[in-house]
């Protein structure tokens, strides 16, 4: 197919709106990456989407909605889940829910498992895409399965080309990671995949409410089938092989900087010079995606302090770093 590419206006969301009631594919921005979106109701619209991806199929599916309200209508609610949504909905935050019995989201996007994952975005053009729809989307970030996410629509052509409908092009997104996935659908609330949401912010609120956080596994392992997107061992990852915490570069290395850590290289990437984690994980995928297009033998990244937006970067790096299958 021939991918059209439109701006983010009326016109632009009215024949998304209506590629996605076709069973079509569309990639749209969001908060935090591009999203490679389909009608989350239409098993054969899930299933393009893991085609297009070349996703395992056992690697669930965030579904996005326009409301909070629109959310606990798909899934169950929860202390955890409404103190959470009405501190950080809309936004970078996607919580696991037990599915409603009368949830219409196909199974597939869940890997059949009895929880769904459910995200409200803040960001303008995605509300008014999902407003236009009127229904849940299922939207993984809009790249190859495994491959770094898509900051850009020029990622999204490069990675995914004319696997998708359309492409609504709104520039680079503001936060550059993807959302923090938390378990909401027991008594207390796991984070399963650090991310926009730190994970300081999330335990206050929950105090706050009288609940607790359950302890985060930061192993870095990953569990045969996936409760949640971004739990596979090996993800973000480019083409070249990728090492953390450089204070050195090496001969054939394209090193991204961060704080008093220049770049080295024929690009001189920078994640952040002054070391600030908002600056440097809006940076991320877009400098990362750079890097792997000189054909660097190998990408090194500075060390980034594990606090705050650090703790969702280093995640994607481990990921990126990891043993390939």
């Amino acid at each position: 197919m021939d991918t059209k590419i439109l701006k983010t206006n009326s016109d632009g969301y009215d024949t998304a709106s209506k590629i996605l009631q076709s069973g079509g594919l569309v990639a749209f921005p969001t908060e935090t990456v591009y999203g490679l979106g389909g009608d989350a109701c239409n098993a054969d619209a899930v299933a393009a989407i893991f085609a297009a991806k070349g996703r395992p199929a056992f690697n669930p599916l965030i579904s996005h909605v326009a409301t909070i309200d629109a959310a606990f209508d798909l899934g169950i609610e929860t202390a955890a889940a409404r103190a959470l949504a009405d501190a950080f909905w809309p936004g970078p935050m996607t919580l696991i829910l037990h599915r409603r019995p009368d949830c219409p989201i196909a199974r597939l996007t869940s890997a059949g498992l009895d929880r769904i994952a459910l995200r409200v975005p803040a960001h303008s053009g995605a509300c008014r895409l999902l407003q236009r729809f009127g229904g849940p989307v299922a939207a993984p970030s809009a790249n190859p399965s495994g491959r770094i996410s898509p900051s850009r629509a020029a990622h999204v052509m490069a990675g995914l080309g004319n696997a998708v409908d359309l492409v609504i092009d709104d520039g680079p997104c503001s936060s550059g990671v993807e959302s923090t996935v938390i378990d909401a659908s027991g008594s207390a609330a796991t984070i399963l995949r650090p991310g926009g949401v730190t994970s300081t912010g999330i335990a206050a609120c929950l105090a706050a409410a009288g609940l607790q956080l359950a302890r985060t596994d930061d192993s870095g392992s990953a569990p045969h089938t996936p409760l949640s997107p971004g739990q596979l061992a090996s993800h973000y990852a480019p083409a070249a092989r990728l090492v953390m915490n450089v204070t050195k570069p090496v001969k054939g290395m394209e090193l991204i900087g961060f704080g008093p850590i220049g770049g080295d290289g024929q690009l001189d990437l920078t994640l952040s010079a002054a070391g600030d984690d908002v600056e440097a994980a809006a940076n991320l995928f877009d400098m990362l995606h750079a890097a792997d297009a000189v054909g660097a033998d190998i990408i090194g990244v500075a060390p980034v302090p594990d606090t705050g937006l650090g703790e969702a970067i280093n995640d994607r790096l481990r990921r990126a770093a990891a043993p390939r299958a």
